[in-house]
């Protein structure tokens, strides 16, 4: 910071966290390189540790104050802590904290009528599981089963699960491992125009990308496919997506195969684009089979699949069953979080604050060479930094960077990409004018710093 350059004051907030008083720092990062499995990551050099969370902001042991522009990757949509959310929870936990669905709970049958009430005609039927990846594994398994095909097309850059089969599923080698899982599973090319091998404009490169589904059906499968599985907006592949005509065109390709159409909105429902409460509304499509997670629970772990009755017959006839997927407590949260975000405005105000950090980010290009590209909708935002705009050589260490900087000046960011060079924005949808403005103004101080 220059003697001239003005201090950076992070908006007020009025709820003072609670004085920390358990293990300290070192002694629970000592245990969890001891204790814990070493594949599971942090991404600071110096592992920041977070102990309390109010709407909008994150503290750490030692007090200090974060913006949270990362909400749990897309999972704290109506905030940490919400009063509404805590006290509807905590009163089901007090009632009764575990039931399964061989019973009848009022919560298990609301929540899903409740998420229908979503979801375009005909999408009413709901099987709740507890993760992500369950929930398109499920999918995918019940396309299978109604279809009787095998063939499944995802999308490269795709993030679908961390299980065996959801690893089949993903298209990023950076979360895959050299195992069997997923069966028979073909990835499209992406139709994100920034690294499209196909040249034209955004429409043409999508209409390329969705005749490559047509012809990974023509050469790699039968002729018949169970499924086409796509994220809207992709999560971990770095924000990317198609233009408008993308899903119209490849959802054709596939339903003319015999393919369902499985819209993953594990990242962008729940109104965080903005727009629409679902991503797949952005296209103008209707899927056969939309998963949902993350947000819908607000760090509770929740998940659906949404479908119509006669693709969820095709579970009929053997025993198919999860311990937690109806419990009382997490479906509590579920109904918590759809009222919040309607009550509060959330989606809307995903609208303004994303059009707020896009028209910020745009001007930062402006000045700043490393930034590439700027994407996304609403409040699921990607901003590529490249060492070149000309060559697009992904910076990768101007990345990790970016991140430690913004750290330091008390807004938490994230980043993904298949080279890990795209910084990630999905604050969660309380997010005000103001702690906008605040974080604009690290992350333009961010750039300088590292260029």
């Amino acid at each position: 910071m220059t003697a001239t350059e003005p201090t950076l004051s992070m908006p007020a907030c009025k709820h003072v966290p609670r004085p920390y008083t358990g293990p300290s720092r070192a002694e629970v990062l000592a245990a969890r390189q001891q204790y814990t499995n070493p594949a599971i990551f942090t991404i600071y050099r110096d592992p920041l540790m977070i102990v309390e969370g109010h709407m909008q902001y994150l503290w750490d042991e030692t007090g200090s104050r974060y913006l949270d522009c990362l909400g749990g990757i897309a999972t704290v949509g109506i905030g940490h802590g919400h009063p509404e959310y805590v006290k509807r929870v905590s009163d089901q936990l007090s009632s009764l904290g575990h039931a399964t669905t061989i019973y009848l709970h009022p919560n298990f049958s609301m929540l899903a009528k409740k998420l229908a009430s979503k979801m375009p005609a005909g999408l009413e039927v709901a099987y709740f599981v507890n993760s992500g990846t369950e929930a398109n594994e499920l999918a995918v398994a019940m396309a299978r089963l109604h279809t009787g095909a095998s063939d499944v097309i995802t999308v490269r850059h795709g993030y679908h699960g961390g299980s065996a089969a959801a690893m089949g599923l993903t298209g990023l080698s950076t979360w895959k491992y050299a195992i069997e899982g997923g069966g028979r599973v073909h990835h499209a090319i992406n139709p994100d125009p920034y690294r499209s091998p196909f040249s034209g404009t955004p429409e043409e490169v999508a209409s390329k990308a969705a005749a490559d589904v047509r012809d990974i059906i023509r050469t790699a499968t039968p002729g018949k496919i169970a499924a086409f599985m796509c994220e809207p907006i992709q999560g971990a592949g770095g924000v990317t997506m198609g233009a408008p005509n993308y899903l119209k065109e490849a959802y054709a390709h596939a339903r003319a195969a015999g393919g369902l159409c499985i819209a993953d909105e594990v990242q962008s429902g729940f109104g965080r684009t903005g727009e629409h409460y679902w991503g797949f509304e952005h296209y103008g499509v209707v899927p056969d089979i939309v998963t949902t997670a993350k947000s819908l629970g607000n760090g509770a772990p929740i998940a659906a699949v949404t479908t119509r009755m006669e693709i969820a017959r095709s579970l009929v006839g053997h025993t198919h069953f999860s311990t937690f997927g109806g419990n009382p407590v997490s479906m509590a949260a579920g109904l918590a979080v759809m009222d919040i975000i309607d009550g509060e405005g959330m989606q809307a105000n995903s609208k303004a604050r994303g059009a707020q950090f896009r028209a910020g980010f745009e001007k930062l290009c402006r000045s700043h060479a490393l930034v590439g590209d700027v994407r996304g909708m609403g409040l699921m935002i990607g901003v590529e930094l490249v060492a070149d705009r000309a060559t697009r050589e992904p910076a990768k260490q101007a990345t990790n960077d970016f991140l430690e900087a913004t750290r330091e000046m008390g807004v938490l960011v994230g980043k993904g990409g298949l080279d890990g060079n795209v910084i990630r924005i999905k604050p969660p949808m309380c997010i005000t004018a103001a702690d906008v403005d605040f974080a604009l103004d690290v992350f333009g101080r961010s750039l300088a710093a590292i260029a």
